[in-house]
């Protein structure tokens, strides 16, 4: 679940391996990194921190990092965040497609895939993936964002997952989808329980 004052409550569920973190985790984090005696570590902890509180600056209210195993060794890394904004028009349909549009347009995609979401809720949704490149290097990411709204129409949700490790691009555009899927706008925990049934989010798993 995430919530600030200044946008609505969304809950929602990520799977196994990603954990939150934010800007209040600073000081955690340096003292993980100063008892690891690494100084490559705490540099780049420190970097990371510096990164989130930067997003916090442009309505990112959520932010969490995945860690997945690779075979044969390794740990394929990932960087999940949500996004809450005022829309700009009252058309919920129109404010998502001009949201997606606008994402499909930015110069950094190398390739990409665009698609609508039926939601469970109904609310219109658009999911844009695919790889793009970052400024200034020759290195390539993956990226995948979905974009849908608020039920009141006043506001703007684009989840956001990025990642380094662009062959697992498919299963990390299902994990995104499948987070989408599970967003509601009021407490879960206030509801009647729901019928049983296999949950989405872990059919995507890495």
């Amino acid at each position: 679940m995430t919530h600030q004052i200044s946008a609505p409550p969304v809950w929602f569920r990520l799977p196994p391996g990603f954990h939150d973190v934010g800007p209040g985790d600073r000081a955690a984090l340096d003292s993980f990194a100063e008892a690891l005696g690494s100084t490559d570590a705490r540099r780049e902890l420190s970097q990371l921190m510096d990164d989130l509180e930067e997003l916090a600056d442009h309505n990112v209210v959520h932010t969490a990092i995945g860690f997945h195993p690779e075979e044969p060794v390794g740990v394929a890394t990932s960087l999940f965040s949500l996004t809450v904004r005022q829309a700009a028009q009252p058309n919920p349909r129109l404010t998502v497609a001009r949201t997606a549009l606008a994402i499909a347009r930015s110069p950094h995609w190398i390739n990409s895939i665009r698609r609508f979401i039926e939601l469970p809720s109904g609310l219109p949704c658009c999911l844009v993936a695919g790889t793009i490149s970052v400024p200034n290097t020759e290195n390539h990411l993956f990226q995948a964002r979905v974009a849908t709204v608020y039920p009141d129409g006043l506001h703007l949700l684009v989840f956001d997952l990025t990642s380094a490790s662009t062959q697992h691009a498919t299963a990390y555009t299902d994990i995104l989808e499948a987070v989408a899927h599970t967003a509601l706008f009021s407490d879960p925990e206030a509801s009647a329980p729901m019928a049983g049934g296999t949950s989405r989010i872990f059919e995507v798993l890495l």
